[in-house]
């Protein structure tokens, strides 16, 4: 049979069937004697993800029809299944990846480091979903903010955009930015869902300021995407054309990318950057 017509159901059970199979007992503290086939049993799976064994086994069998996604998230927690391997769960599963997991802000792979720094006249910055700053080039530093001198707490784009004076007044044209913010910021704190950390940030902004109230009370909601940003700079603005990109295999983050929008504004970059040096 053609996998395009194997209903969902049953490419999901095999798919848990040879997860199950490929799993070391002895390396979860189980016996590994007296099994007639290799791997865990339905009822260590099932009893690991708080399920009973009759629909685990329906589930493998393709018979139970698609679990919730909180069920498929607790088996997939049981398989020990990587980031990818529950990814793919949830697509044979529900047709769908999984929500995204809130983490904690923590430091980028040196790897992404260096295709930051690759960006020599581009600003370039790494955030989480949470609009953490996490990482930046030496561009982003000049031409953004100096991330480095701020405490981690403060590294934050949301709260620089509606608390930091310095940031407010480079912005050409703050309230359209602002509103961009809160629009783009909304559909991201969906995705990560209901947690601590997000309503504790959201009730925080809301409390602290009266636009970032306003804004988010109106429920727009974007993407990043591309576009253009413009942003004062000594007597003059500087003009950019940015990206956004998700981070393959953390999709918590995400990569933007100013790139200057003509070759006047890399020229004055280049100046810039060359003050330093």
């Amino acid at each position: 049979m053609d996998i395009a017509v194997i209903p969902n159901e049953t490419r999901l059970g095999a798919y848990l069937k040879r997860r199950r199979t490929a799993l070391d007992p002895a390396a979860l503290g189980l016996t590994s004697t007296r099994r007639r086939t290799p791997g865990l049993r339905r009822e260590e799976v099932a009893q690991r993800a708080s399920i009973s064994t009759t629909w685990y086994t329906w589930l493998e069998q393709g018979r139970g029809g698609a679990p919730s996604a909180a069920v498929l998230d607790r088996i997939a927690t049981a398989l020990l299944l990587t980031d990818a391997e529950r990814e793919h769960a949830f697509l044979l599963g529900l047709g769908r990846p999984p929500d995204v997991r809130y983490q904690a802000a923590a430091a980028v792979s040196p790897r992404l480091q260096r295709v930051l720094d690759a960006f020599e006249y581009s600003p370039a910055i790494v955030r989480t979903m949470m609009w953490d700053v996490v990482a930046w080039n030496r561009a982003a530093a000049r031409l953004l903010t100096d991330y480095s001198l701020l405490p981690p707490a403060q590294r934050n784009i949301v709260r620089l955009i509606f608390t930091n004076p310095h940031t407010r007044a480079r912005q050409v044209d703050w309230e359209a930015v602002a509103r961009f913010v809160v629009a783009v910021f909304r559909a991201d704190a969906a995705r990560l869902g209901s947690t601590p950390a997000v309503d504790a940030f959201v009730d925080e902004m809301r409390r602290t300021s009266p636009e970032f109230e306003a804004f988010w009370r109106d429920s727009t909601v974007r993407n990043w995407g591309e576009g253009v940003k413009q942003l004062r700079h000594g007597d003059g603005v500087l003009s950019f054309d940015y990206s956004a990109f998700t981070v393959d295999g953390r999709p918590d983050l995400g990569m933007i990318v100013y790139n200057p929008a003509t070759p006047a504004d890399t020229q004055r970059i280049r100046a810039l950057l060359a003050l330093e040096t």
